[in-house]
């Protein structure tokens, strides 16, 4: 055996573990090749499965039933009769009846008669006349003349500069911490014995007695479990925040401005006036006035008139008379009357009893095996008839039985043509090779 292969079986005592791909060069021998298989031993486990059945509880329980028995019973009572009776009564009224008589009715009255008179009066009215007259007048007018003038003034604009603050910023720098939690299970309702005690009634609004007996009372477990909860730290820190801050700044500007001064001219106007005179006229009007003229007309006009005469007159009206007589009388009432009688009966109780059942099933553990696959100068696996014959300085381990064999997991498919190269079976490899203990 070379230098070199002392040197890869002393680093796989030391613990170093060589990859999936390395292959341990021989300058006398074959040249190995370290693969890592995955086998699943099987197991053999025995677990138990709870399951409940139902027994009925067989109790002897008194109750008392209601017993209703009818008997009849005499009832005396006083009724009230009406009795009818008729009699005569004189009734006196006072009627009025009318008498039409006839009565004749001055109407005389006035008739009014306009009459019309045609007369003159004198009226006297101012007239105005137009008199015109042309006349000169100097009128006089103030002119503005523009100036142009250069004008400064004070032009202000606005300029950013950047300004550094440092600003309060709040960070999370929070870890998780583990918190057992409660998980609630099944909810599971058992018969169990109950004392005497006060409950509040919802439906009464008020607090009862309940006897001590057999009540269903409901439990609920759970298991507990770690669960991963963040736990917040709030952590102040200061931020540099840069900003742009406005400032003002005034500048002198040149410009031309126009202003206007005032300039008085004169010139002479002609015109026309027109002046109004006065002048008095005298002139006549007709006109005519209506004069009423009273008459009176002489009229009789006849009127019927009603007058109404009081009589007295005597009737006789029938009356009729309610009267009422007390009679006695006697009738049979059933009465119900209830009687609780008592009576035994058999109650069955049901409750939950509790059996494991042993279950027994397989389970495959797996596990890593490494073992050494000869191969030729070009990579290429040698058969084990040639490996055999080949002189090799190691001793061959000694081959598993059938029976100890473990089953070897299913190989998954790789790009890798390294990985595609055909491998012999476990039975045939020269031993199996344990990265912690070395070949």
């Amino acid at each position: 055996m070379s230098r070199y292969t002392f040197s890869v079986l002393a680093l796989l005592v030391t613990g170093w573990a060589l990859p999936a791909e390395a292959q341990l060069v021989c300058c006398e021998g074959p040249t190995y090749k370290i693969v890592y298989q995955t086998v699943y031993d099987e197991k053999q486990v025995t677990a138990y499965r709870i399951e409940y059945d139902t027994v009925y509880d067989e109790k002897q329980v008194t109750t008392y039933r209601p017993v209703w028995e009818t008997s009849m019973q005499e009832r005396r009572y006083s009724v009230s009769k009406p009795v009818q009776e008729t009699s005569m009564r004189e009734e006196f009224r006072t009627v009025k009846k009318p008498v039409w008589e006839t009565v004749m009715r001055d109407a005389s009255y006035t008739r009014t008669r306009w009459v019309e008179e045609t007369a003159e009066r004198e009226e006297r009215v101012i007239v105005n006349k137009p008199v015109w007259e042309t006349a000169e007048r100097q009128v006089c007018q103030t002119v503005m003349r523009p100036v142009q003038e250069t004008v400064y003034r004070n032009e202000s604009y606005t300029t950013y500069s950047p300004v550094t603050t440092c600003q309060t910023q709040y960070v999370d720098q929070g870890s998780f911490r583990d918190q057992v939690e409660l998980t609630p299970g099944i909810p599971r309702n058992r018969l169990a014995w109950s004392s005497p005690e006060q409950r509040w009634d919802p439906v009464r609004g008020m607090y009862v007695t309940q006897p001590a007996g057999l009540y269903w009372n409901q439990t609920q477990r759970g298991r507990y479990e770690v669960k991963k909860v963040w736990q917040p730290n709030i952590v102040a820190q200061q931020v540099p925040v840069t900003t742009m801050v406005p400032q003002i700044v005034s500048r002198q500007v040149p410009v031309e401005v126009c202003t206007y001064k005032p300039e008085t001219v004169c010139r002479t106007v002609q015109e026309r006036v027109c002046k109004m005179v006065q002048e008095e006229v005298v002139r006549k009007v007709p006109y005519t006035v209506r004069k009423p003229v009273c008459e009176t007309v002489e009229q009789q006009v006849p009127v019927r008139v009603c007058r109404w005469v009081e009589e007295r007159q005597v009737r006789r009206v029938p009356v009729t008379t309610c009267r009422m007589v007390q009679e006695e009388k006697v009738e049979q009432v059933p009465v119900r009357t209830c009687r609780m009688v008592a009576f035994e009966q058999t109650v069955r109780t049901p409750r939950c009893v509790e059996r494991r059942v042993p279950v027994t099933y397989t389970c495959r553990i797996p596990r890593t095996v490494c073992c050494r696959i000869p191969i030729d100068a070009c990579g290429n696996p040698i058969d084990m008839g040639a490996a055999d014959s080949s002189p090799s300085d190691t001793t061959p381990s000694e081959t598993p039985s059938e029976s100890q064999r473990p089953t070897l997991a299913p190989k998954a498919e790789s790009s890798d043509p390294a990985s595609q190269v055909p491998q012999l079976p476990l039975q045939q490899l020269p031993g199996p090779v344990d990265p912690e203990k070395g070949v």
